[in-house]
Formats: C-alpha cells, structure tokens, sequence
C-alpha cells in the first residue's frame, strides 16, 4: 500500500533531521519493511535457474586488491584512508543508485566531517550532473577538495570498487535472493526510506540557496523541463547559462 512507504520516506526524514546517522536509518527501514509489508505479494520470477555467476578467482582478486589498497593507505596517508573507508561505506549503503548516495554522502562529509559546506557540495553534485559519468561522480569532487589529486583518485575507486565487488559475487546468489520474500520487503523499505532521506536534502540544499524571483524562476522552469522529460544534461546548462548573465 501507498501510504506505507509514504510513512516510512516521511519517518526517514524526520530521523535524519534530528541527527540520526542515515546508515541507521536504513538499516531501520529495512526491519519495518520486513514487517509492513508483510501482506503484500511481490512479484518475481521463481522459475529454477542454475547458476552461471564466475568462479570464486573471479571475486577473490577485486576483494584481495581492495583490502590491500586500503591497507597501503592506511600505512602511508591516514587522511586517505579516511576518505576511502567513507566512500566504501557509503557505496555499500547506496541502493537503488548514485542519488542515493548523496544523503549519506551529504551527512559525512557536511555534517559529520565538515569539510565542506552545503553549497560548496551542491556545486559538486551540479558538477557531476555536466560530466560524464553517474551522479555518484561527486565522490571524485570531494576527493579533490579534500586531498588534491590523489585524493580523487583516491575516492573515485573506493565508491565504484563495493558495488564491482557485488556485482560479481552477486552473479551467482541474485536468483535466490530475489526469491526471499525478506530480502524483497527489506529492499522496499530501503527505497522508501531514500525518498525520505532525499526530501531531507532537498530542502537543506533549498535553505543553502539566497533566494530571490530569477532563481525560483529556474527553479519552476527547470521543474517544467524534468516533467517533459527534457535531458537533465540541457537543464543544468540552461540554468549554468542563465545564471551566468542574470545572477
């Protein structure tokens, strides 16, 4: 039902807003969407397959590389280690792709850390929306900001290699994974509770910007644009451009 995971995004917010570490926040919507959606049937395909995933050298190397690389880190740049154990967990908690990545992202690396502030990292995520690549690109911004170079380069594999590491692994157990009906339910709370948290940074980046009649202007014109499906990439250089001679 609608009004459950209409719940859960509003009770994820409102966590986040008063403090609550969004990585508990997900781990908590996941226990209720194991309860709340109890009820509901989900649909999947049960029909028996054997799996085809790689062996286990296939996933054995990335593992090795990346505990050895964190390990060097750790040995020779503690800030870097830093950066990259921040981006490993924030990919392993970022279901259902890179925006929701930015909440967690957002928390650590604003709130938490404080090393940048909310408009700063808005810039990153308008950045990272005219350059190739998914949204979860920002991660090589804050590298950058953070520790240089390095530090991009640093954080751009930290944020990519979990998701490669579960993706190949996950080639062999997806089919019986998508037929636990817990795991279904878990993985819809999950989704909920990002709306929620996603609202929550909606509006902190809304409280960031110094409004005034041009930039809610963009703001209802670019609305416009995303509902007739006009390419996100012509919307922000749209909004680039106007504010460049407006602003």
């Amino acid at each position: 039902k609608v009004y459950q995971d209409i719940l859960i995004a509003l009770a994820s917010a409102i966590a986040f807003w008063f403090g609550i570490s969004p990585f508990f926040v997900i781990a908590g919507a996941a226990l209720i969407g194991m309860i709340v959606f109890r009820t509901q049937m989900i649909s999947m395909d049960t029909k028996d397959t054997k799996s085809t995933g790689p062996g286990q050298i296939s996933f054995v190397i990335p593992i090795v590389f990346t505990i050895a690389g964190v390990m060097f880190l750790f040995a020779i740049n503690k800030r870097l280690f830093e950066l990259a154990m921040l981006m490993i967990k924030i990919d392993l908690f970022a279901f259902g792709g890179g925006f929701a990545a930015l909440p967690l992202m957002l928390q650590e690396v604003v709130n938490v850390r404080g090393w940048m502030d909310s408009k700063t990292f808005m810039d990153g995520i308008a950045l990272g929306q005219v350059t190739p690549g998914p949204i979860v690109i920002t991660a090589t911004f804050v590298g950058f900001l953070t520790n240089g170079l390095a530090g991009a380069v640093v954080a751009t594999m930290a944020v990519f290699m979990p998701s490669f590491i579960l993706l190949v692994i996950g080639a062999s157990i997806f089919d019986r994974l998508k037929q636990s009906l817990l795991f279904q339910r878990s993985v819809k709370g999950i989704f909920a509770s990002f709306v929620g948290l996603l609202l929550y940074v909606t509006i902190k980046f809304a409280i960031a910007v110094p409004w005034d009649f041009i930039r809610l202007m963009i703001v209802v014109a670019a609305i416009v644009a995303l509902l007739k499906k006009i390419d996100i990439l012509y919307i922000v250089l749209a909004g680039a451009l106007i504010s460049i001679f407006l602003l």
